[in-house]
């Protein structure tokens, strides 16, 4: 998908990886985003959706990270500053919606600081976690840093405070 300024939203490639790491460190030190492990990005690269400049550069990504059969998060979506305003995030998060709708997946959860961002594509305010407790135990054995944060365990909460809990059916 290209539009103005010649930027392309694709899937993520390993060697995009950096610019990834590169945008997150942007947000993390402000605790806007989860810091994560860089072998986790290789790891997850093929969840991520990228924008990319002509040159190459990484100005936007974001992530749909399926957690169960009728559940998905949207996660690490992050806009170069010097970018922001440019809808960037919007084709991300637009584009990882139409992946969630090809895999079937029924409901988007996203824990966020930016509401009004994600209620523009239909997010809704919940609490807690929108699972039944057989699949709430299921979830418990997942090594998954953003699935401990959906189920709010109590060793995860300094990530998440004061970031809002939301959800979009699809």
């Amino acid at each position: 998908m290209t539009a103005a300024g010649g930027i392309v939203v694709r899937r993520a490639r390993t060697a995009d990886v950096r610019g990834i790491r590169r945008l997150i460190d942007t947000y993390a030190d402000g605790r806007r985003l989860l810091s994560k492990a860089t072998v986790t990005l290789y790891e997850d690269v093929q969840e991520f959706r990228v924008a990319v400049t002509p040159a190459g550069d990484v100005v936007g990504c974001g992530a749909l990270h399926v957690m169960w059969e009728d559940l998905a998060e949207i996660r690490t979506v992050a806009v170069d500053p010097t970018c922001r305003g440019g809808r960037i995030g919007h084709r991300i998060v637009g584009d990882l919606i139409d992946v969630a709708r090809e895999l079937g997946v029924a409901r988007l959860f996203v824990l966020t600081f930016e509401t009004r961002f994600f209620g523009m594509f239909g997010f809704t305010e919940i609490d807690g976690a929108p699972v039944p407790y057989s699949v709430y135990e299921q979830l418990l054995r997942s090594y998954d840093e953003g699935v401990a944060e959906f189920l709010d365990l109590e060793r995860v909460k300094p990530n998440t405070l004061g970031n809002t809990r939301m959800l979009l059916r699809l």
